[in-house]
């Protein structure tokens, strides 16, 4: 958004402002004012003219400015109806240089997950991609993971919906038995760097928001079906001012993800690139790797698929 505008709407939030002192205080003239406002009403912004000056009447629901508007967090927001992949768009933008960037899109025609596997991403979804570049070791990246799925997890908790962490990165919904769980969300990071070095980093979101379960794949569910449609702004909001919190606290990711996990605990699986571990999942390592105990050693994974499994 234009700093203009976010000054004349940061202005609004306070209250009825006049032409004349919106002018005055951001040094420009009052037609420029004017344009400014024209533009933000264009934007879905309901501002209104009164005998006090401009009042902000309502904010679009979901859309670039509407986004950037009340953000507690250092991203600019760049918003699209529908793109193949929000983390595609965001690595293009980290080509050109850019950082602090977070792409939005209301529906993701080519969104995949982890190992290329496809994600459905309709409309009505909260399909996100925040680009960082994090002066740390590569090897600590993958503390971005779990910070993403810790802030997405506290995002829906927000919500109203008791969500947790399916290691390393699945946000679900458990039930009763050890191996239920349904799936909100999903976090795929993606990095560019060399040995010393991170050049980029992109933590992408495919959040199950206000869609129908029927249009998702078997073991999804949706907020809406949880608790009914929410307001996406406002979950979006949250998951970045925690994404950012987080992201500038390193040390505290792994006990913020310990306290949400799904996975600590229980029996598991892990096809990780070496072979399958199967043991119980008793905790993870100050770089996000699952320790897991056979019964005849402990062995720590970085990466691969986990299964809940039923106790022996």
């Amino acid at each position: 958004m234009n700093d203009t505008r976010r000054a004349i709407l940061d202005a609004l939030a306070a209250g009825p402002v006049s032409g004349p002192e919106l002018s005055e205080r951001l040094a420009v003239s009052r037609a420029a004012i004017w344009k400014h406002v024209e533009a933000l009403r264009e934007a879905g912004f309901e501002v209104e003219s009164g005998s006090e000056g401009y009042v902000l009447e309502s904010v679009p629901d979901y859309n670039g400015p509407a986004l950037e508007y009340g953000l507690d967090a250092p991203f600019a927001v760049e918003y699209h109806d529908s793109l193949p992949s929000t983390n595609a768009r965001a690595r293009e933008l980290a080509a050109e240089g850019a950082t602090d960037a977070v792409v939005v899109a209301d529906e993701q025609t080519g969104g995949r997950g982890r190992l290329d596997r496809g994600w459905s991403s309709p409309p009505g979804g909260i399909w996100l991609s925040m680009l960082s570049r994090p002066s740390i070791a590569p090897a600590r990246a993958p503390l971005y993971t779990l910070a993403g799925a810790v802030a997405t997890a506290r995002a829906v908790r927000s919500a109203g919906v008791d969500a947790r962490i399916k290691w390393p990165n699945d946000v679900v919904l458990t039930g009763d038995e050890s191996t239920d769980y349904r799936k909100l969300a999903g976090v795929l990071t993606e990095m560019e760097g060399e040995a010393d070095r991170i050049g980029w980093l992109i933590v992408g979101v495919g959040l199950n928001a206000n869609v129908d379960s029927g249009e998702l794949p078997e073991g999804a569910t949706t907020l809406r079906e949880l608790v009914g449609d929410v307001d996406r702004r406002a979950v979006v909001h949250e998951l970045l001012s925690e994404f950012d919190a987080l992201r500038g606290d390193l040390e505290g990711v792994v006990p913020a993800w310990r306290e949400l996990t799904a996975t600590i605990g229980r029996r598991v699986r892990v096809d990780a690139p070496g072979g399958a571990v199967v043991g119980r999942a008793v905790d993870v390592t100050d770089s996000g790797g699952l320790v897991i105990e056979t019964g005849e050693r402990r062995e720590t994974v970085a990466a691969g698929d986990c299964e809940h499994l039923r106790p022996v």
